[in-house]
């Protein structure tokens, strides 16, 4: 009945969301007489903020077609390499004209990113995409709105999602792969990699995990403590819903975007009322680059997915309250997750020293879990200033990370001895 409500209100809060823009596009425009009043600029801006408040936030597109490449500037195009109901796996295809440029990209090592499916699309990796193509070949997955899945697709569980990480790894090549996954597809694509080692398949040449909970019992934050101080029977009573009608995904359960998104507000709400307020100011002012700035952020970060409920209560259950990966305790389709057996992959890890999702120590967790892999080819990295979206977008990523992710890919970027 809340997704029904949801629906509702934005069935209401739309058209006023179109009227408010049309007014302050109307209001705002050089061309009316009385556009530069003061009243005026304030009923513009207050029309703008009205709109950006209410209007409904769809998908971004990743929207990256040039790219710097080897000190060349090149053509990108985004292709879909393996379609599946509840995941795409894409591809970021580089192009240029200079021969020189052709040949050296040639032999760029390639990268999967395994975006996280928590709530946000993987178009929150934009930043770090862009960034990879300067020296990588590129994968993502990116994650379906699990609303805009029929019924008929079947469910999505936690064990769905390691299947699909190695079929992902085996359809690009293990052999050659390095694998980055940015938060809480860090458990996932430890486990995939784990039971491909176990079986004596190739694994990856390298793991690089960005501040996820392999093991959440290390400095647990405010999302851990949500998630221990609830038994599993809560979360199915009172976050998990049923897609209404008017989606391709109707009567699927879900854990609604809407829900996540409220989540994200509360953690930190004066930090977004401030956010908006000096929104308004900048409108005042005629302040454009920071009043774009402010609208391409929640352009991004106000736009949710929901997630399958299975997936949601799994997730729940196996990482944040049994614990069972780092207890060694975790069983895919019968099959004992043991990290112990990977041998030939490098192992990469990156924290943020001020990480409020993924705590100190979290992340670190997969050396202990790893022991099969040698000392020498493992290695810790903690961020100082960097909170959780630093490590991974933004100028520390950039600046900071990325060339030390460029860099240890590049020194295992070689088929492993034995």
């Amino acid at each position: 009945m809340l997704y029904q409500i949801h629906e509702w209100q934005r069935a209401v809060l739309g058209p006023l969301s179109h009227f408010a823009d049309a007014s302050a596009q109307v209001l705002g425009d050089p061309g009316n007489p009385f556009a530069q009043w003061p009243a005026t600029q304030r009923m513009a801006a207050s029309f703008e903020l009205m709109h950006r408040l209410g209007k409904d936030y769809e998908k971004p597109a990743f929207d990256i077609h040039q790219a710097q490449a080897h000190g060349h500037e090149i053509a990108v195009i985004e292709r879909v390499k393996l379609d599946t109901p509840f995941c795409q796996l894409k591809r970021f295809k580089r192009f240029s004209d200079d021969p020189t440029t052709i040949e050296t990209m040639k032999h760029d090592p390639v990268v999967l990113v395994v975006a996280p499916l928590s709530g946000h699309h993987a178009t929150l990796l934009r930043d770090t995409v862009r960034t990879l193509l300067h020296d990588h070949k590129v994968y993502i997955t990116d994650w379906v709105d699990a609303r805009m899945v029929p019924a008929a697709a079947g469910t999505f569980s936690l064990t769905d999602y390691v299947t699909l990480i190695e079929r992902f790894i085996r359809e690009i090549g293990a052999e050659t792969l390095h694998v980055i996954s940015v938060c809480q597809p860090t458990v996932p694509v430890l486990a995939a990699v784990s039971l491909m080692a176990a079986r004596g398949e190739a694994t990856p040449r390298s793991m690089v995990m960005m501040g996820g909970p392999i093991d959440p019992r290390r400095s647990p934050t405010s999302v851990n403590n949500l998630a221990t101080t609830h038994p599993l029977a809560w979360f199915r009573g009172n976050v998990i819903h049923t897609v209404p009608p008017n989606y391709p995904g109707h009567g699927r359960e879900v854990y609604p975007g809407f829900l996540q998104h409220a989540g994200f507000i509360a953690m930190n709400p004066s930090r977004h009322l401030h956010s908006h307020w000096d929104y308004y100011q900048d409108l005042l002012r005629g302040d454009l680059e920071d009043a774009d700035a402010h609208r391409k952020f929640y352009d991004e970060y106000n736009a949710v997915l929901d997630m399958p409920a299975k997936y949601y209560l799994e997730t729940i259950d196996t990482v944040f309250q049994q614990f069972l990966l780092p207890r060694g305790l975790w069983d895919v389709e019968d099959e004992r997750v043991t990290p112990a057996a990977i041998t030939t992959s490098a192992l990469l890890t990156v924290e943020g020293e001020l990480d409020d999702i993924s705590g100190r120590g979290q992340t670190q967790a997969a050396h202990d879990l790893c022991s099969g892999i040698p000392a020498k080819r493992r290695t810790h990295k903690v961020i100082e200033g960097a909170g959780h979206y630093g490590i991974f977008s933004g100028r520390r990523w950039r600046d900071v990370v990325y060339p030390q992710v460029r860099d240890f890919i590049r020194q295992f970027d070689r088929a492993p001895r034995k």
